[in-house]
């Protein structure tokens, strides 16, 4: 296999790892290694295994069936299913589209302010900025369709992982204390939230359906390729991994880090300027243009793949739809229904940009979001650990069920805790 079928091989998987990277998630691994130090390197490995094993089971499902998830949580779980997931899908993608606006809008301020640099005029930028890379998603994902698309995924994904990793690298974290973190998993007294937090921020979580649907963009229907999915789900993930890691060094080296989101790595990017004296400016705008490169891609990966599942969801509503999993076409992105969902989340959420008190947001999709991934997990136990469902050779193994379970536990207790800390505050 020469260099371009290796790149062609793991696209998919580069995708998963760029949508699944935002603002949140350089924050909260920031604030982690700045409250944790680097005890709790070893969570970022696990978080991303557990998202790999999620992934990789969703992907078994959809290659030894010919049906993606949402089919078959239809034709096994009824179609109440439908409805209760497109209310959830529409809630969802305006809060996150309504976050993902604002994290560009602040992070692109930050490299170039237009109206000024006071409260005010940032407020102004916020929203000019998040409508502005909004509207050039929209018109990246109609224009070029899905060869652009992981083209200028592949160009932010390198911006944002060369950064992360060099800077990391220049900070020159303690070789031993790193390998240690890494190896021994341990928790650092009041660190259990913390290290909570950091085990469900590795990767995405709605967006990981989406993975189905590239797959099918790059001609994967069968089990044959389900060896290729692997190799790609893990390099996607190893990518995962080391830019967290990269990120709680950061933290760690910068010390104490306050605020969340955006606003956040704006400051890791102001401190950084301190930390490398001379050579501070450069490494300050180049963090922020790595920082870009991660918010941009989340938003440009959201805007591209979840009007994927409302499409696919719609045409389940249909009168003599069938959802027996025997289709294994791709969902048309020249449908109405994956354009108007496509519109829709690239100008609906301005409204929470705009008229909406952003921290009553946030904790709404605390509750929202939270709660995502422990019910893939119970999903995947029930479809994937039946026979008849899969077969005998792509049932679920005895270990792949342990850890599923052990996923569905944590991401619970994640979750739950994710909730408690928005509505009631920190324990």
């Amino acid at each position: 296999m020469n260099f371009r079928h290796v790149l062609r091989a793991i696209g998919p998987g580069m995708l998963v790892a760029a949508t699944g990277v935002g603002a949140g998630d350089l924050a909260t691994a920031s604030l982690v290694g700045a409250n944790l130090g680097l005890a709790v390197l070893w969570a970022v490995v696990v978080g991303a295994f557990l998202k790999f094993v999620l992934n990789e089971g969703l992907t078994r499902w959809q290659l030894a069936t010919g049906s993606t998830l949402v089919e078959g949580c239809v034709a096994r779980l009824g179609r109440t299913v439908i409805w209760l997931f497109l209310a959830y899908l529409a809630l969802w993608s305006f809060l996150v589209g309504a976050a993902l606006m604002s994290a560009i809008g602040v992070t692109a301020h930050a490299i170039y302010p237009l109206a000024g640099t006071d409260a005010g005029a940032a407020r102004t930028d916020k929203v000019i900025y998040g409508v502005a890379h909004s509207l050039l998603a929209v018109l990246l994902v109609r224009l070029g369709g899905y060869r652009l698309f992981e083209r200028v995924m592949s160009v932010c994904i390198g911006v944002m992982f060369v950064v992360a990793v060099l800077t990391a690298v220049a900070l020159r974290p303690p070789i031993g204390e790193f390998f240690q973190g890494l190896s021994i998993p341990r928790i650092p007294a009041g660190g259990v939230s913390w290290t909570i937090a950091l085990l469900g921020g590795v990767g995405g979580t709605v967006t990981v359906l989406c993975y189905g649907y590239w797959i099918r963009e790059e001609g994967r229907l069968g089990v044959e390729h389900l060896k290729t999915c692997r190799v790609d789900l893990a390099a996607g993930y190893v990518v995962t991994a080391i830019f967290g890691l990269a990120m709680v060094v950061i933290g760690n080296s910068l010390g104490e880090l306050e605020g969340s989101g955006a606003r956040l790595v704006v400051q890791i990017a102001e401190r950084l300027q301190e930390t490398f004296g001379g050579t501070g400016p450069l490494v300050k705008w180049a963090f922020l243009a790595g920082a870009w490169g991660a918010v941009f891609s989340s938003l440009l990966g959201v805007w591209q793949s979840v009007p994927y599942l409302f499409a696919d969801l719609w045409q389940l509503t249909r009168p003599g739809r069938r959802d027996d999993g025997s289709r294994t076409r791709q969902v048309d992105t020249t449908s109405l229904a994956y354009r108007s969902f496509l519109y829709a989340i690239s100008l609906v959420p301005i409204i929470g940009l705009v008229a909406v008190n952003f921290q009553s947001m946030q904790k709404v999709y605390a509750m929202v979001g939270a709660l995502f991934i422990p019910m893939l997990a119970g999903v995947l136990l029930y479809l994937n650990g039946q026979s008849r469902f899969v077969g005998d050779r792509h049932k679920n193994a005895p270990l792949t069920t342990a850890v599923l379970i052990g996923a569905m536990l944590l991401f619970l207790f994640a979750g739950v805790s994710e909730i408690r800390d928005q509505w009631i505050g920190p324990q």
